[in-house]
């Protein structure tokens, strides 16, 4: 393994982390309201929030390179504050926690639908603000299910390929992750290269999924 190994695999795993950093706080305010709110058009949200998992990446690149591109609404408005996303590392993190966040958001509202109401609701009968309840009760009480959630979500971001291509680009030691970097070196012939990022890239994904068995089985790790 060469030091550009080194460097790539470590920088999958740091946009990997942050991807999963970034979609967490969205993923535990949306997953306690899909889990304990009826409210107008939730079925649409929860529908809109899983597509990721469902269209093609390309599919979900694509909508992002027009949403975050120079002419597009949010890229536009990043672009007048002096921030570039497209063909960036900060593209890496965005699709990476865009393809993520189904499969986490997923797993945290389950944690959040098994938390007994009964104890929510007696810390609210003893004068705990809503903000306590969901910070000491609430949270606590799901955090092996949020943990799996955030461990699956690290997994299938350390996976992603397609979106990841149409937003960030295929740029060695700027935008290349693993996914990327197998598909180059196989293009290039460089077998040996693409076995070994294959094999770092399957034990990551099994010691994750391990992981996150043992969380939902409820077992101490």
């Amino acid at each position: 393994m060469t030091a550009e190994d080194t460097r790539l695999i470590l920088f999958t795993l740091g946009v990997s982390a942050a991807a999963v950093v970034a979609a967490l706080p969205l993923g535990l305010a949306l997953g306690w309201c899909l889990a304990r709110k009826q409210w107008p058009g939730k079925a649409l949200v929860e529908t809109l929030v899983m597509l990721p998992m469902v269209v093609p990446p390309v599919v979900t690149g694509l909508v992002l390179l027009k949403l975050f591109g120079k002419k597009g609404p949010f890229g536009g408005l990043l672009e007048q504050w002096g921030v570039e996303v497209i063909f960036t590392w900060k593209a890496v993190v965005l699709s990476l926690a865009i393809m993520a966040f189904p499969l986490l958001l997923r797993c945290i509202r389950t944690a959040f639908e098994e938390v007994p109401r009964h104890l929510e609701e007696a810390a609210a009968t003893l004068g705990k603000t809503p903000w306590q309840v969901f910070t000491r009760v609430s949270i606590p009480l799901a955090r092996r299910g949020i943990a799996a959630g955030i461990v699956l979500g690290f997994a299938r971001a350390l996976g992603e390929f397609g979106a990841t291509m149409m937003v960030a680009g295929l740029i060695p030691g700027v935008t290349e992750t693993i996914p990327l970097a197998i598909y180059r070196s196989f293009h290039a012939g460089d077998d040996e290269r693409v076995w070994m990022l294959a094999g770092v890239s399957a034990a990551i994904a099994f010691i994750a999924l391990w992981m996150a068995g043992r969380l939902t089985k409820g077992r101490s790790l």
